[in-house]
């Protein structure tokens, strides 16, 4: 593998914003205290598309967050076997789900036989780093802080580990979402599902079958494959989302990038609400029938499904889809033909 940071003529410039930018990490390492006589409940944590059940409880409190690191090789797409690094194993990593008000200890082990270092910088954090330089910890070594969780909505979380680089750490595998609930709760729906949209950019390793990242294609921002939830196909087949016509349904939808945006859109069917780039208290647009989401950033759409049918979420930039990022939502249930109506013009 490239372990170098970067191959290109304005290498030295990068290398000086990495240095900084490490540096940058460095100086947040130290973490508040703990909230005292707080009650203390362990994460419900889900892999993707599942969504941690929603928070109903009426008071903050101290919620501790168990993350581990884990460098494996898996199926990126059919035929495709890639060196992932990854959050608790799962390419996306778990997703999170606290209250606003709630004070959130995380702690990232390193396994032993990791290959680097790795952190967490989460993007719902008040504080230098978004923890990146409290959470730093070489292989079998533990880092950990606490934040106080101040800003409803939906956030990205990724590693942002300098060492070899931090696009490296992103584009191999290493990023989540993090949901803060707020205070009072969202409207319940009946299904909520999450959707994580990210590149991944290819080159055969020293290792017969199995590809691992170039730093070269990152560069030129041309990746081999744009995916959800991981992989190519992973909300296809027995990964589709499911529902039935009626249902009302939220998706938290993230994009890590590391550098295109996503035009999410879901072939036949209309956003009711879109909460703009995840936050909750701000802009709520309706009747949408694509939404841009930038790299490292979210969104929340809601939409009622009144038919049955298969329906597309695809990247309406549209080549993607060749390249992966499609999935199904299947609908089960009655037709309803005074809303659509399939007619034959044989009659």
């Amino acid at each position: 593998m490239n372990h170098a940071p970067f191959s290109h003529p304005n290498r030295s410039a990068h290398v000086c914003v990495l240095a900084t930018m490490a540096g940058i990490l460095v100086m947040g390492t130290f973490a508040p205290e703990p909230t005292l006589g707080m009650p203390t409940v362990e994460a419900h944590l889900t892999t993707l598309p599942q969504v941690p059940t929603p928070i109903t409880r009426k008071e903050a409190t101290r919620v501790v967050v168990h993350v581990e690191t884990k460098e494996y090789v898996g199926t990126l797409a059919d035929g495709v076997q890639y060196k992932f690094w990854s959050f608790n194993g799962t390419v996306p990593g778990p997703m999170i789900r606290v209250r606003e008000g709630d004070t959130v200890e995380v702690h990232l082990v390193n396994l032993a036989d990791s290959l680097f270092p790795h952190n967490m910088d989460l993007h719902a954090v008040n504080g230098p780093g978004g923890g990146a330089g409290s959470t730093l910890a070489i292989p079998g070594k533990e880092g950990m802080f606490a934040f106080k969780a101040l800003n409803p909505g939906l956030y990205i979380y990724h590693c942002a580990s300098p060492v070899p680089n931090i696009p490296a750490h992103i584009a191999n595998g290493m990023y989540g979402l993090i949901l803060v609930d707020p205070a009072e709760g969202l409207p319940p729906v009946d299904q909520e599902y999450a959707v994580l949209q990210s590149e991944f950019f290819t080159m055969p390793s020293a290792e017969k079958g199995i590809m691992e990242l170039s730093m070269e294609k990152g560069l030129v921002e041309h990746p081999d494959h744009v995916v959800f939830n991981g992989k190519a196909g992973a909300l296809i087949g027995e990964g589709q989302l499911e529902a039935k016509a009626g249902d009302n349904i939220r998706l938290y939808v993230g994009n890590i990038g590391p550098n295109g945006a996503s035009s999410f859109h879901i072939i036949g069917e209309i956003f009711d609400k879109v909460y703009v780039e995840g936050a909750i208290g701000g802009t709520i647009n309706k009747n949408v029938q694509t939404t841009l989401i930038p790299s490292a950033g979210a969104a929340i759409v809601e939409f009622t499904v009144d038919v049955p049918g298969a329906y597309l979420l695809v990247d309406h930039s549209i080549f993607r889809v060749a390249k992966g990022a499609v999935g199904i939502l299947y609908v089960t249930g009655e037709e309803n033909p005074l809303i659509y109506n399939a007619m034959d013009p044989a009659n």
